[in-house]
């Protein structure tokens, strides 16, 4: 599995924006209202970062041999965890591309908006950092570490003669 790209990051995030900012602008035009998100989205995203980089700590100790000697690493279970951090970070990503797109439409209207919603679409878009962040911690804390094999500085291990 390869390393999460800041181009797909980035990716995401634009896509969230326009979605985040589009889908605001067509509830506000049809007359329905928008979408404020609860104030506790931010603290379950926050939380569920919290919990993936827990989950990566006991594989990141006993791939760097700090932890004490259990047996060798699940590879399920690390593999787990680090499609759960990739996960995350893509949809930390997306999520903070939504809210940006949310709060750029509440800052662009003509009426001031309520504190309120104002503070959960940032709330929201916080939150959403620290998943994505959380993740993309969590996915480096499960790398292998490089091979002990290199012992004679990248050059091939001599061939015996016959």
């Amino acid at each position: 599995m390869t390393r999460t790209r800041i181009s797909s990051l980035l990716l995401l995030a634009a896509i969230g924006l326009v979605v985040g900012g589009m889908t605001q602008l067509a509830l506000a035009s049809a007359g329905r209202p928008i979408v404020i998100a609860p104030i506790t989205l931010p603290l379950a995203l926050i939380a569920i970062g919290a919990i993936v980089v827990w989950m990566a700590v006991p594989i990141r100790r006993m791939t760097r041999g700090r932890a004490p000697a259990k047996g060798p690493v699940d590879p399920f279970f690390a593999t787990r965890v680090v499609m759960l951090a990739k996960a995350s970070a893509l949809s930390g990503a997306l999520l903070a591309g939504a809210g940006g797109g949310m709060l750029a439409y509440l800052l662009t209207r003509s009426v001031v908006p309520g504190v309120g919603s104002l503070a959960s679409t940032i709330a929201t878009i916080v939150g959403a950092v620290v998943l994505l962040t959380c993740g993309l911690v969590a996915e480096h804390m499960c790398r292998i570490p490089p091979d002990d094999d290199e012992d004679n500085d990248g050059q091939r291990p001599a061939r015996a003669r016959s």
